[in-house]
């Protein structure tokens, strides 16, 4: 085998010179191949054992002629590792796991070769670990390893190592994590271990304990672990050992030098290996870990004293120049003092702008530092602002407005320094009340708690400052009116009609307060007139709003904290007023509209109905709403109304219905000259009834015949006539015969 092996590879080189040396197309003619190609040579063809087999094609290149020939029946074909793969015209079939290559040649001369890698096909993946899966935190890495095993198809008991080439991966991090096939173990707990190739896939389940039942913090000896340790500023250095217990003898173990320590604030507490340091008063958990097991204590850093003031103890404000004596006192739980001044730590954050020395605190230039004072662990600070000189202090205002409980920012006051530049000094005065009960100064607002007034002082704060400067005792006043607030304004009238030309005075305003109060404020509003149809205006007697041209506009009132708004029409003058009817008579519950017309100076006309303003002298019988009048119950009223100072009236006569009309004598039979009279009687519909006989109006369809008044009938001559009687709505009728 390994001698054909080696034949064929000497042919194939030789053929390969010669077809450098003598290339085919140098001697090809017309119709010749001078190439040939296996289809996919130039990639490496992959075939599974026992599943894929692959027919391989040749294409030669003829001479003269774009068309290839499929030459794959025509060409030698060889394989240089037949027991791997084979390869009979062109078929290949894979026979176990391996590489070879492939080649056909053709007519001795033309070659071409592709590399085919047959892999095996893998039934199942089995997984080999130690410790049963079960792991202690620092075990040896020998034991923490796992190799992945591929059954490969077709054989009872081959299998192939795929670790390196196997994807792996665990289900939980923080317990072990792997990579091909070494294990790392991270803490305590459970994890599955999977591992996946070629579409296979195992797994199990590990898991991870300490070699110890538990660890604790010894101090001197003793365990404190879960306990409080208390030290003070100034302790010496605290040794703390970490001793483990193991879980199968209970034998204990120190392991201070290998565990980690950690404090949760090293500016309180710093540890290392064991060896505890206070830095400063405050609490640090100091932790330890060792393969698993941890232990904690709190340690609580208190100072000697329990505080140290100054005084005085505000921030300050200094000019420059000026010095200010700060002293510094240690107050211990039982509130006993001790003057720590001399002996006390002082520093300035900016010494450009502030210095201190022993508590004597001197403003250099311009600027703003913080001034600290600290002894045996404790320490106090106030921030000290350098202002330029100022001559002079002045606020926005001098005078104020508020509503009851309203808050309002304080108003600014203002420095002015020697070169007469501006400089805000709000934040640094401070504000009194010379009332409390009416407005208070609180976080730098105003709040105002009752009607009245008051005055607001403003002062820089009064200290122990040696100064030249006489700024320090000027005062700035704010004079503070607090009102109650206007709840609304009422006016008498709804709206308001002006005349062209003339002046009407401005309407009363009553204003009510939240708390139910009212009071006239007519002299107090402030009134606005919108448009140019009319003006307001100041007149001998006070104001009034006089009307410029036709047209509308709003008249408003501000008083306080509310508006209100009053429709304005402004109109010609009226010259003369026609009202119809001026006599209405109307049954009870009857209705009838009145017209009213007015006429300008120009003649034109204008309908005034509804503008009148109506009045009824007697609502219990008639009522007026707009234009139309409504019966209410019998009797008389008068209505009356005006506009632009014309006054006109109506009479109303409220009668009950007429329902029915009758008469005593239906047909009379008299001689001439005789004399007959006859009753008329009314019936209404509110049942009463009434004789109006001489209220009728009588007629004769004959007066050669018979005459009559009221209800008195005359024969005059022979003959026939008839007699009528009205009244109201109604007519009776009386048949006369004269013989």
């Amino acid at each position: 085998m390994t001698q054909k092996r080696k034949l064929t590879g000497w042919l194939l080189t030789v053929a390969l010179l010669l077809a450098v040396v003598f290339p085919t197309g140098a001697f090809a003619a017309t119709g010749d191949v001078v190439s040939i190609d296996i289809e996919g040579s130039g990639s490496v063809l992959e075939l599974t054992v026992g599943k894929t087999t692959k027919q391989l094609k040749v294409w030669g290149t003829v001479e003269g002629s774009s068309v290839k020939r499929d030459l794959t029946r025509a060409v030698d074909w060889s394989s240089d590792q037949p027991e791997i793969i084979s390869v009979n015209n062109g078929f290949v079939t894979p026979l176990k796991s391996g590489s070879a290559t492939i080649t056909a040649v053709y007519n001795n001369a033309a070659v071409s070769t592709i590399e085919v890698k047959a892999v095996d096909s893998y039934k199942e993946l089995t997984l080999e670990y130690s410790q049963k899966g079960k792991y202690k935190l620092g075990a040896n890495d020998k034991n923490l390893t796992v190799k992945a095993l591929a059954a490969i198809a077709g054989s009872e008991t081959e299998t192939k190592d795929v670790t390196e080439d196997t994807e792996w991966s665990t289900s939980n991090a923080m317990v072990l994590t792997i990579e091909k096939g070494k294990i790392t173990l991270v803490g305590e707990g459970s994890a599955t271990i999977t591992a996946k190739y070629k579409g296979l896939t195992a797994s199990f389940k590990a898991t991870v304990s300490s070699p110890y039942s538990e660890l604790n913090i010894l101090r001197n000896g003793s365990s404190v672990t879960g306990e409080d340790v208390e030290l003070l500023i100034g302790d010496d250095e605290v040794a703390l050992v970490a001793q483990s217990t193991l879980s199968g003898d209970q034998s204990t173990v120190d392991v201070t030098d290998k565990a980690t320590w950690t404090s949760s604030d090293s500016a309180v507490a710093e540890i290392k290996e064991g060896k505890l340091k206070v830095k400063a008063v405050g609490k640090a958990t100091i932790k330890v870990e060792y393969l698993g097991v941890k232990a904690e204590v709190d340690v609580y850093v208190r100072a000697p004293f329990e505080v140290i003031l100054l005084k005085p103890s505000e921030d300050q404000l200094l000019f420059i120049g000026e010095t200010l004596k700060l002293e510094a006192e240690m107050r211990n739980r039982a509130n006993s003092s001790e003057n720590v001044t001399q002996s006390a730590q002082w520093s300035s954050s900016t010494p450009l702008a502030v210095t201190v020395s022993q508590g004597l605190i001197t403003g250099m230039t311009a600027g703003s530092s913080t001034v600290k004072a600290s002894h045996l662990g404790v320490s106090k600070s106030i921030k000290v602002t350098v202002s330029p000189t100022i001559t002079k202090l002045t606020t926005e205002k001098t005078e104020l407005e508020m509503y009851k409980d309203e808050k309002l920012a304080l108003p600014k006051i203002t420095g002015t320094k020697l070169d007469n530049d501006k400089i805000d000094f709000s934040s640094h005065m401070k504000w009194t009340s010379s009332n409390e009960d009416i407005a208070k100064i609180e976080d730098d607002k105003i709040i105002a708690k009752e009607a009245g007034k008051v005055t607001l002082t403003a002062k820089l704060p009064e200290q122990a400052v040696t100064s030249p400067l006489g700024i320090r005792g000027e005062v700035v006043s704010v004079e503070l009116t607090v009102k109650e607030k206007v709840l609304t304004l009422i006016a008498p009238s709804e709206r308001l009609n002006l005349i062209v030309g003339e002046e009407t005075p401005l309407p009363a305003v009553t204003a009510v307060w939240e708390d139910g109060g009212e009071a006239d404020v007519s002299a107090d509003v402030e009134w606005t007139v919108t448009g140019i149809n009319a003006v307001v205006k100041t007149t001998g007697t006070g104001k009034a709003i006089k009307g410029l041209t036709k047209g509308s506009a709003t008249l408003k009132g501000t008083y306080s904290n509310k508006t209100i708004s009053i429709p304005v029409t402004i109109e010609q003058k009226i010259t003369k007023i026609v009202v119809e009817p001026t006599t209405i008579e109307l049954n009870v519950k009857k209705s009838k509209a009145i017209k009213v017309t007015g006429y300008y100076a120009d003649g034109k006309k204008v309908t005034l109905s509804s503008k009148m303003g109506w009045k009824s002298s007697n609502e219990k019988v008639a009522t007026i709403s707009s234009t139309s009048v409504k019966a209410i119950a019998e009797g008389t009223a008068t209505l009356e109304g005006s506009y632009q100072g014309h006054a006109v009236s109506v009479k109303v006569n409220v009668v009950p219905k007429l329902t029915k009309l009758t008469i005593d004598e239906k047909s009379l039979k008299l001689a001439p000259g005789n004399v007959k009279t006859v009753k008329l009687t009314a019936a209404f519909d509110t049942g009463a009834t009434a004789t109006v006989t001489d209220k009728a109006v009588w007629t004769t369809s004959k007066a050669s015949v018979a005459t009559v008044t009221n209800g008195k009938i005359q024969a005059v001559s022979k003959g026939t006539a008839v007699i009528k009687a009205k009244y109201g709505t109604k007519t009776v009728s009386v048949r006369v015969t004269v013989k």
